[in-house]
């Protein structure tokens, strides 16, 4: 489980170094911050996928997410008693990205280019990396350290150079990942490989989960939802079918899911009191459509490290969302859940769990900062130095 996030100059998050527990909850005001910090952790988990400089030139490159503000500010420039103003840099240009957990530790640091001939110059460099034991980074817990193009490895009381010519483009995870030179790498990597992120079903007359589909076992829904049938009928025969039906019977009374196999194709059938038929996928509405789709997300037999929701409650009706609650807090005891949301009943509902772990955000200074974090309050963290 992932006990710290750290985010440096990543757009509105100049300093940010946040808690976090089984349940997270991000909200705040619109432009408080809460998709750039959804956002950070994507670029995370990219470092494992080798995407990271891709995911990057996406956003516009290193400089587009950059933090735009001054390096500090002044006493006066937080009072208004002066403009803001910036002067002259004292630190490297860096966008920093990082988190600690229950074993390891892992930290990136991504720069400004060497000046060079190559057509690709304006690609971010990562010029540090480092994965520790423990919960923050101390020279004594260090087990792997990049510095530009070399790495090395703890071994013993001493150091093992495993690499000298790394790409500077891409993380340790893609280049030195061996089970044997580089556990800690490869294990970290298949553990933020097992993040998953999901992101507004689609639910249009068009989502392919809305038709017939060929199925084979799907412990793990898809982005898209377009296996639902499939997965839904895995979580019958492997999962936890009693969860499912109560999950059902929680939001809706009295209804009941059944999926349809034939020739190969696997559809959903939903079977509602007072109907003399059942409906079909196709003919369900856009928002029960999208919560059977989180039923079967949130009820995967595979639970991941990490489950990271931004905003499950687009298109839900507002008398569901006490109901989704349930649903994420009980996902929440088989997997650490993030959860990005600005709906109040949802937030309300989130909040009467005792292990919900608030993080609001607002903005002071154009900076996001976590409501009510003093500096006492701040994990304990430091980032390698270049």
């Amino acid at each position: 489980m992932l006990t710290t996030l750290a985010i440096a100059h990543y757009r509105s998050l100049h300093k940010l170094v946040v808690p976090m527990g089984r349940l997270n909850l991000v909200t705040g005001a619109n432009g408080s911050g809460k998709s750039n910090l959804y956002r950070a952790l994507r670029l995370l988990a990219e470092t494992a996928q080798g995407g990271v400089v891709p995911a990057l030139a996406r956003e516009g490159g290193l400089r587009s997410t950059l933090w735009a503000g001054p390096e500090q500010h002044s006493a006066g420039m937080q009072r208004g008693e002066v403009p803001v103003e910036g002067g002259p840099r004292q630190n490297a240009v860096a966008l920093r990205l990082g988190f600690a957990g229950d074993e390891f530790g892992y930290a990136i640091d991504l720069g400004l280019p060497v000046p060079s001939k190559s057509a690709f110059a304006l690609d971010p460099e990562i010029k540090r990396e480092a994965i520790w034991s423990g919960p923050f980074l101390r020279s004594s817990n260090l087990l792997v350290d990049r510095r530009g193009a070399m790495a090395r490895v703890r071994d013993g009381r001493g150091w093992r150079v495993v690499a000298e010519h790394l790409n500077a483009y891409e993380s340790l995870y893609r280049q030195i990942a061996d089970p044997v030179g580089a556990p800690e790498v490869l294990s970290l990597r298949e553990t933020i490989r097992g993040w998953r992120f999901y992101d507004h079903f689609r639910a249009d007359g068009e989502s392919p989960a809305r038709l017939p589909q060929l199925g084979t076992r799907t412990p793990v829904l898809s982005h898209d939802g377009r296996d639902l049938a499939a997965a839904w009928q895995t979580i019958v025969e492997i999962g936890d079918p009693r969860a499912l039906d109560a999950a059902v019977a929680d939001a809706f009374p009295g209804a009941r899911v059944d999926v349809i196999a034939q020739d190969g194709r696997f559809s959903l059938q939903f079977n509602q009191h007072g109907l003399l038929r059942p409906l079909s996928a196709a003919e369900l509405s856009d928002g029960t459509l999208r919560y059977l789709l989180w039923i079967a997300a949130l009820h995967t037999p595979r639970p991941p490290p990490l489950m990271v929701l931004n905003e499950p409650e687009t298109s839900l009706h507002p008398d569901l969302l006490p109901a989704l609650a349930r649903l994420i807090a009980h996902a929440a005891r088989r997997t650490q859940v993030w959860v990005v949301s600005h709906a109040s009943r949802l937030i309300s509902a989130l909040e009467q769990e005792p292990d919900c772990n608030t993080l609001r955000l607002e903005k002071s200074m154009s900076r996001s900062v976590l409501v009510g974090q003093g500096l006492l309050d701040v994990p304990a963290w430091h980032w390698p130095e270049r």
